[in-house]
């Protein structure tokens, strides 16, 4: 038997598309996430890995702790450098007290980003200021300050607006600038501190995979990292990518690092499985549900009621009206409806709650339409209306 052609072209269709799909170029992440395990154009892998040549040793740490915590738990060399590229440098009150304290020990911090924190901004005597959103600038060209490292024509980082730029807020501590932008505004400082230095970093973009393969930009980084001394070198990837890695980031890693919480829980995970299989199984038939019987009374009414009234049969119903709503007062009020007299009137208004005129109304209704010879569509509505009132009134009586 041979295949449909429509078949074979619509699955040589489908095949074609998913290859394409497939091995199609993937787009370009363009997004600034400063890792260093991030071979995209924004991440810092290219740098990260030319640290240990920079700083003349055989690796370079990366740290997933807070400044506190990897300053205090930590057992550090004599001498070291802490380096951070981020978006933001978070760095609470203790975190900037251990870091204070470790630069004052004769230290280096590197820390490039676009903000910092108040406690550690006011502690150095900087603020990392930004200009208007109107003021921005791709084409501003930045440059170091000493002739020995200025470039000819100075630095365009075109992916930045321009719009940062750090400010001296003490400018007798030696606070020092080492590269300023076209504007004259400085975004690179050494600030002296106890022993050590602390060197701050206004464009974290510029430390990226994509300006250290850029030709005229590839000599920025190790320009700028040139003044850290060669020692022992520290990366910061907390202020990136949290304290945890993917694997730590699991909810049982406390109970995979602790062997008797491991072999409970593969025990409970075992016992769970037995069960399902064995005391999961049914030990009795289905019980059948049984639909509760439903009063189709009312229902049954309804349709007769539309079917008198499609055919226009406007007496037979409105006479059947006053038949039911009869049987209705017997069966509230307990009332002989063969006589509706004065003295009926009277007890069904007490009874009912109905002012005595509007009961009058009613009967004088009803006691019309049983004398009447043949009911109109007019005389069915005013007794439907009539009884309505009647019977909301004096649910409302009882309120």
């Amino acid at each position: 038997m041979r295949p449909n052609k429509y078949i074979v072209i619509l699955l040589a269709a489908l095949t074609a598309f998913v290859l394409f799909e497939y091995y199609k170029p993937k787009p370009i992440d363009w997004r600034p996430t400063y890792q260093n395990n991030d071979k995209i154009p924004f991440g810092t892998q290219g740098v990260f890995e030319l640290l240990p040549s920079l700083m003349n040793q055989a690796t370079v740490e990366s740290t997933r702790m807070p400044v506190y915590n990897f300053l205090t738990e930590t057992k550090l060399p004599p001498r070291s450098n802490y380096i951070a590229v981020c978006e933001t440098f978070a760095a609470g009150a203790y975190d900037t007290r251990e870091l204070l304290r470790y630069v004052g020990r004769g230290n280096a911090a590197f820390l490039s980003a676009y903000n910092f924190s108040d406690t550690l901004s006011r502690a150095l005597g900087f603020k990392a200021d930004v200009k208007d959103p109107l003021k921005a600038d791709s084409t501003l060209r930045s440059n170091f300050v000493g002739p020995g490292l200025a470039r000819k024509g100075g630095y365009n980082f075109r992916h930045d607006d321009g719009r940062n730029f750090l400010i001296v807020k003490k400018p007798k501590s030696g606070i020092t600038v080492l590269a300023r932008n076209a504007r004259y505004e400085a975004i690179f400082l050494r600030i002296p501190h106890g022993k050590g230095v602390f060197y701050i970093h206004n464009l974290p973009l510029a430390l990226t995979n994509y300006y250290l393969l850029y030709p005229a930009s590839a000599d920025y980084m190790t320009k700028a990292l040139s003044y850290l001394p060669a020692q022992p070198t520290y990366w910061d990837e907390f202020q990136k990518q949290g304290r945890f890695d993917e694997a730590e980031q699991s909810l049982l890693r406390y109970i995979y690092k602790q062997p008797a919480l491991t072999w409970a829980y593969y025990i409970g995970l075992f016992g769970l499985i037995v069960y399902a299989l064995f005391a999961g199984k049914r030990t009795q038939r289905v019980i059948p549900v049984v639909q509760l019987p439903q009063n189709t009374s009312l229902e049954f009414v309804k349709t007769v009621g539309r079917m008198y009234f499609q055919q226009n049969d406007h007496d037979n119903v409105a006479r059947k009206k006053i038949q039911y709503f009869l049987a209705d007062l017997r069966d509230r009020y307990f009332l002989n409806t063969q006589v509706l007299d004065a003295e009926f009137t009277e007890t069904l208004a007490r009874k009912s709650g109905v002012p005595l005129d509007e009961t009058q109304q009613l009967v004088r209704v009803l006691g019309q339409a049983q004398r009447a010879i043949s009911l109109s569509e007019f005389d069915l509505l005013t007794i439907n209306a009539t009884i309505e009132q009647f019977n909301h009134t004096s649910l409302m009586s009882k309120i």
